[in-house]
């Protein structure tokens, strides 16, 4: 299902307008790069320096690092692709990636999200030094 059929809660029927409000997964994904993009420690959504090519010419949610389906009760299941940076606690930076894209996907759909799976697929020195990634697009 690559969209999701809702009615914004009481403003429909208040107002006596009638129709749907169709939500693109895409848009979704798009909602989970940047939620993920805003915590401290994330280096890079979508996995690794040649994932990050690959984005440019993909147009597939799920080659760029985020995949969005629903579960039997219509709540969102969520998988991203992070590198984080290094020196930072991966396990507490993924906790928060988990929390802020659950939130702004709430509140931006007033939806419930079931899962937010982390993939951590390597770090990044800060700094640009030339050795700057370890372990991306191992699995």
């Amino acid at each position: 299902m690559d969209e999701k059929t809702t009615k914004p809660k009481g403003q429909n029927e208040e107002e006596g307008v009638d129709g749907e409000v169709r939500i693109n997964h895409s848009v979704i994904a798009n909602v989970i790069r940047i939620s993920a993009q805003e915590v401290d420690g994330v280096a890079s959504v979508g996995g690794s320096f040649f994932g990050g090519i690959a984005e440019l010419f993909s147009r597939r949610d799920t080659e760029r690092g985020v995949t969005v389906r629903e579960d039997e009760n219509g709540r969102y299941i969520i998988g991203v692709r992070v590198v984080l940076y290094f020196g930072m606690p991966l396990t507490e930076v993924a906790a928060r990636i988990q929390r802020n894209v659950a939130n702004q996907i709430f509140y931006m759909t007033q939806k419930e999200v079931a899962q937010v799976n982390v993939t951590i697929d390597g770090v990044k020195v800060r700094d640009g030094s030339k050795s700057n990634t370890a372990g991306q697009g191992e699995d």
